[in-house]
């Protein structure tokens, strides 16, 4: 999907193609936003980089955060529109709701590649979080479209009670990873707008990474209960496997 940049412009001074010649010469232009016309007009004949809603940093984005640029003409008229094939649309380009919680915030993060997937796990340490409950007490498994077995895990109400009216249990992760069984991933929020497949082994060493100075324990209201501050877990992001929405 094209985004076409809402934030700001940046202009390049780099010389213009000649008129007529630019990769994007001659296609139709997509629909021009408000603030890269006004920067045409200020900054005729340049390149005019469009920056993703989500970065804020001072210095100059870097290329993955730029959706593509424009050109503006000797007249200050933008008459170009080239796309960037290595931009990574951010969440908020993506459209996806503000993040209940510091796990559903690391996982949109880590999903759109504008954060590390050992965030997720080291998330994870200390909280409370609600699982599925089967006849027998015991986490409820399922599995996903593709087979794989999993244990569906919710680290907010609302994600908790868009699941239906079923039965669970409130438990703290260092307490449910050794009631996982065996060959079983956790799945993160499966009524998400991205939930994510997480290795139970992740998990279990960034509990162990976290707890060497205590942990925090944090209610699945996100209430803070005792304990001092964690550290970042050590795991390995290809143990992060997001899970869109869109691909079920």
């Amino acid at each position: 999907m094209t985004q076409q940049g809402t934030g700001s412009a940046v202009a390049v001074s780099e010389p213009t193609a000649p008129e007529g010649t630019g990769p994007g010469a001659g296609a139709e232009l997509p629909p021009v936003p408000d603030d890269i016309r006004e920067a045409g007009r200020l900054a005729p004949d340049h390149w005019l980089g469009a920056v993703d809603p989500m970065w804020s940093g001072q210095e100059r984005p870097p290329r993955w955060a730029m959706p593509g640029r424009w050109r503006s003409g000797l007249d200050g008229e933008i008459v170009e529109w080239e796309e960037n094939p290595d931009y990574r649309p951010s969440p908020l380009a993506l459209g996806w709701p503000e993040p209940e919680d510091e796990v559903d915030h690391a996982v949109q993060l880590a999903s759109a590649g504008y954060g590390p997937g050992e965030a997720v796990p080291a998330a994870l340490v200390g909280r409370e979080v609600a699982v599925l409950t089967g006849p027998d007490g015991g986490p409820l498994s399922a599995a996903t479209p593709e087979g794989t077995p999993v244990v569906p895990v919710f680290t907010s109400p609302a994600f908790l009670h868009t699941a239906g009216r079923l039965a669970f249990e409130l438990v703290g992760v260092a307490d449910l990873v050794p009631r996982i069984p065996e060959g079983h991933a956790l799945y993160l929020n499966p009524s998400a707008a991205v939930g994510m497949l997480l290795d139970v082994d992740a998990v279990r060493d960034a509990i162990r990474s976290g707890t060497e100075d205590g942990a925090d324990v944090r209610g699945l209201s996100g209430e803070r209960q005792s304990g001092v501050r964690q550290r970042p877990a050590r795991v390995l992001t290809e143990a992060v496997h997001p899970v869109r929405g869109t691909d079920a």
